[in-house]
């Protein structure tokens, strides 16, 4: 059985359409609900909700909050959803202050929220839980059926899309 850490601290990929404002808004964690429809087999999925905020709002002691669940979990591979704005820069983050690792630790979020039409979380999601699984030691940032080291990645936000930094 392969265990996976799974930390979620919010993102598009978390939020939920709200009735009440007419916006998309990060509430409660919903990723418990998506893995249960994954076979999984031979893994053992760890997962902890350490925030769930618009990475536009993450702070430097948010950084230091998940940087600290990390240090936690540094016994097996671990997949973080976050929000695609800051998501490279938390990898950075924690790439400074984990220099070495034993396991790979996964980064992914989505353009469009989980549930809703044309989602890419749920993709997302699955190729992170795979990659974690096969990947070297590092920091990655993987999305649509992509892989990248997290300090040679940027987001092209006119294509919603991560290229690699040349």
């Amino acid at each position: 059985m392969q265990r996976i850490h799974l930390i979620s601290t919010g993102g598009t990929i978390e939020k939920i359409y709200s009735e009440t404002t007419g916006s998309v808004v990060n509430l409660e964690s919903k990723i418990d609900r998506y893995l249960k429809q994954l076979r999984l087999p031979d893994a053992e999925i760890d997962a902890i909700s350490v925030m769930n905020i618009d990475s536009l709002e993450m702070t430097q002691q948010d950084r230091e909050e998940v940087l600290e669940v990390v240090l936690d979990r540094l016994d097996a591979p671990i997949v973080i959803t976050h929000g695609t704005d800051t998501i490279v820069e938390t990898g950075l983050f924690l790439k400074q202050h984990l220099p070495i690792v034993a396991f790979p630790i996964i980064f992914t979020g989505a353009m469009t929220p989980l549930g809703f039409e044309r989602s890419d979380g749920l993709q997302n999601l699955t190729e992170s839980l795979l990659a974690a699984r096969l990947l070297a030691p590092g920091i990655w940032l993987v999305m649509h059926n992509q892989v990248f080291p997290i300090d040679r990645v940027r987001k092209n936000r006119e294509l919603a899309r991560f290229e690699i930094l040349t």
